[in-house]
């Protein structure tokens, strides 16, 4: 008899000393307090930004009084994803438009993963660049489905330099998690997946980088 098998696809970008931040933002410090050779074992002291890498925000991030992470159950941290893809889309907003045909898929959805395709920049200057949002009635659109969670392939959900930050209020504000820098979500197009954002649990934390993976069964 068949078994169904794991397929876990990583979705994370590593955490080094030169890896892109959000401008302003400290980069991550990693030390090696302990050696093996010196110590008979080896372990780092990590100097982190909340928000460094591929990394999850809470609605206490930017919304006064809003939960923070540990206020969650470790259940809201996973659930079915889907990927919309807008890869196609450039120089403007994502309008509801350009995602709407995925109302269906996202009626029975965890997580809402959109594939703007910028993570291939990711190590270069363009990664700062003019990246694909979504518009604000598109924000207000898929946070009507109840999702637990927004992920997006490029450094933060509104644009670099928007203060107004109208896609993490949107969304936030129903009390969603959003999850930024993730990586490889081509493979998962038109695939139905298990999305894990499991982050670090910190007391009163805003946010936390996380090992973001899909999980996918085939027969075996």
């Amino acid at each position: 008899m068949k078994r169904p098998a794991l397929e876990v696809v990583d979705l994370t970008h590593a955490v080094r000393p030169d890896m892109p931040v959000f401008p302003g933002t400290q980069p991550p410090r990693l030390e090696d307090s302990y050696t093996i050779g010196r110590d008979g074992f080896a372990e780092k002291t990590l100097h982190l930004v909340s928000h460094t890498g591929t990394h999850i925000d809470a609605p206490g991030h930017i919304l006064p009084g809003a939960p923070r992470l540990d206020a969650f159950a470790a259940g809201s941290f996973l659930g079915p994803g889907v990927v919309l893809d807008a890869a196609a889309v450039r120089g403007r907003s994502i309008e509801v438009s350009d995602i709407e045909h995925y109302g269906e898929r996202l009626r029975g959805a965890g997580f809402a993963l959109l594939h703007t395709g910028w993570a291939r920049y990711w190590g270069s200057g363009e990664y700062f660049g003019r990246y694909p949002v979504l518009s604000p009635e598109a924000a207000g659109w898929l946070a009507g489905f109840g999702l637990k969670g927004f992920g997006v392939d490029a450094i933060s959900a509104d644009e670099i330099d928007s203060t107004a930050l109208p896609v993490h209020r949107a969304l936030l504000g129903r009390g969603m998690l959003i999850v930024e820098n993730l990586a490889r979500l081509e493979p998962l197009l038109e695939r139905e997946f298990t999305f894990s954002c499991l982050p670090l649990k910190i007391a009163d934390a805003d946010g936390s980088p996380i090992r973001a993976v899909a999980i996918l069964t085939r027969d075996a």
